[in-house]
């Protein structure tokens, strides 16, 4: 699952970020590999903040902790979760750490994933969770990792990979006489085209909303990875050094999309909200994790993301959780995380959060913990979901490159914008932040 609230930018969070973790760094020696804990001379206090408030997770991972306190009464007398809500959980996070009163643990969300990485704040865990009996680290998608690692080390267990899906309210298409999505998936003719189509005739006829790319909110920019994948566009190089806003693949991307908000009217434009699990909207780009949200109330079907000219690109959001060496006791922090992410425990968590481990990413396990979804669903969007997938953007100046982007792009969501100057201009903006 992924936060399902979205964040608060503020000016102040790139200036807290960089400062908290340089200073957690230098407090810690930085980055270092933790090794086998040493028994403590009295048992130690664990504490892990999540963005979760849901009280069965919570129950769940305290069930997971208690068990590990009771098979090492001598290095743990406790774990405690300690819910930030999610909206200032970043900001709140790195708080703490400037305040040298770092968690042992804590829930990192991927756009930041490089910043804290790269920082030496993160303790590498690969030499801990390789050597815990029968932890299988091999188990764990390359594609799940990636983000998380720095060369050999591994900063991160991605606990949460939750792939992006399109969810349809099959009444209001049906009522619209236009395709069944999931028989255009079936043909191979599920395109960007194609859904737009369908949003504006369906628009049109129900007199709501189209398509609903949800939590963009012309705010939230890095949630259109969802759609600019199917061009083969990104808002910068492999390597975070070059904005590429402005190739062509990105300026197409755009276009399409400005046009389908000002043109078509398949897209709710500025100002307009639409809630498509209230059947405000004939569909929706999401996470999976939200098809808890659905009810009775329409007949609703889940299909992947659309293709586009450069094909079909699954999309996930991610979760890791990471260890920081400037923590109390880095060594135990590490021992209980190789725990609590064990191929057992890591099929508890699956209830919740889409896992990393490939054995467990197969319809028939992620059933029990899916009710809302058929064996078929679960296959096409969460099993192949997570297969060869990217994550939304990410940068090590992530903090910084969000707040800038999303000023140039205000002059994009007006109806007689210039796709290309205003990417232009978005380029001018970033490129010394991507050089930072």
């Amino acid at each position: 699952m992924h936060p399902q609230h979205t964040p608060r930018r503020t000016a102040g969070i790139a200036a807290v970020l960089g400062t908290a973790l340089a200073l957690t760094a230098c407090a810690s020696g930085g980055g270092s590999a933790v090794g086998e804990p040493e028994t403590p001379s009295d048992p130690v206090d664990l504490r892990m903040t999540v963005w979760t408030a849901d009280e069965t997770q919570l129950a769940m991972f305290q069930e997971i902790a208690d068990a590990y306190v009771a098979e090492n009464p001598e290095l743990v007398s406790g774990v405690t979760f300690e819910t930030i809500p999610f909206e200032d959980y970043t900001t709140s996070l790195t708080t703490q750490l400037a305040g040298g009163n770092a968690p042992d643990l804590a829930w990192i969300l991927e756009s930041y994933a490089p910043e804290f990485v790269n920082s030496g704040a993160l303790a590498d865990l690969r030499p801990v969770l390789a050597d815990t009996e029968g932890y299988a680290l091999d188990d764990l998608l390359p594609a799940s990792t990636a983000l998380w690692e720095d060369g050999e080390g591994l900063y991160a267990y991605p606990f949460s990979n939750s792939p992006f899906a399109m969810f349809v309210n099959t009444d209001q298409i049906s009522a619209a006489e236009q395709s069944d999505p999931a028989e255009l998936v079936a043909s191979d003719e599920w395109t960007y085209d194609a859904a737009r189509d369908i949003a504006a005739a369906t628009a049109a006829d129900s007199g709501k909303e189209g398509l609903v790319v949800r939590d963009f909110d012309y705010q939230i920019w890095e949630n259109l990875a969802t759609v600019w994948g199917g061009w083969g566009a990104t808002p910068w190089n492999e390597d975070g050094t070059q904005c590429t806003f402005t190739e062509p693949e990105m300026v197409d991307a755009m276009t399409w999309f400005h046009d389908a908000v000002f043109d078509d009217g398949a897209i709710p434009g500025p100002g307009t909200t639409a809630d498509f699990f209230a059947g405000d909207a004939a569909m929706t780009i999401t996470q999976i994790s939200r098809a808890s949200s659905l009810d009775d109330s329409f007949e609703w079907d889940v299909v992947p993301l659309p293709a586009g000219p450069a094909g079909q690109q699954n999309v996930i959001g991610q979760g890791g959780i990471g260890v920081f060496t400037a923590g109390e006791n880095p060594d135990v922090a590490a021992d209980f995380l190789a725990w609590f992410t064990n191929p057992e425990n890591a099929a508890k968590l699956a209830a919740y959060f889409p896992p990393p481990r490939e054995s467990l990413l197969t319809a028939e396990t992620l059933a029990a913990a899916n009710p809302k979804l058929d064996a078929d669903q679960l296959q096409e969007v969460v099993v192949d979901g997570v297969q060869d997938s990217v994550t939304k953007p990410a940068h090590r100046n992530f903090a910084q490159l969000a707040q800038t982007v999303r000023a140039e792009l205000d002059a994009l969501w007006r109806e007689d914008a210039d796709v290309e100057a205003v990417l232009a201009d978005t380029c001018a903006a970033a490129q010394p932040l991507l050089e930072e």
